[in-house]
């Protein structure tokens, strides 16, 4: 009996590894590949702002520094590339921080 549970252990493990190299994968590929395709026209926000006539009073937001500001990895001349970089750093920070608090609230055997 000890065999058969081992057995069912490692497939389980196996299919779980699979499901998580997947998603992230997936998640790579839309964040790099598809982000580039994202519309250039301002968001509601800003939409609205510029409707109303007072787009001009906003400031810069207190990440406006940052590496990936703006969707745009500093440095990158290319835009297409800047943004699929300013994805993949937003995918693999996010995916880290997700994998850490699951790994710290996981439940124990």
């Amino acid at each position: 009996m000890s065999s058969v549970t081992d057995t069912q252990t490692r497939v389980e493990r196996r299919s779980r590894r699979l499901v998580v190299l997947a998603v992230v994968l997936v998640s790579l590929v839309l964040a790099v590949g598809v982000s580039s395709f994202a519309s250039a026209h301002p968001d509601g926000l800003e939409y609205v702002a510029a409707q109303l006539g007072f787009e001009d009073t906003a400031g810069d937001h207190a990440t406006a520094g940052s590496p990936v500001a703006d969707y745009e990895a500093t440095g990158v001349e290319d835009a297409r590339l800047s943004t699929g970089l300013a994805g993949l750093l937003g995918v693999a920070v996010t995916a880290a921080v997700a994998f850490a608090l699951f790994w710290a609230l996981r439940r124990r055997a």
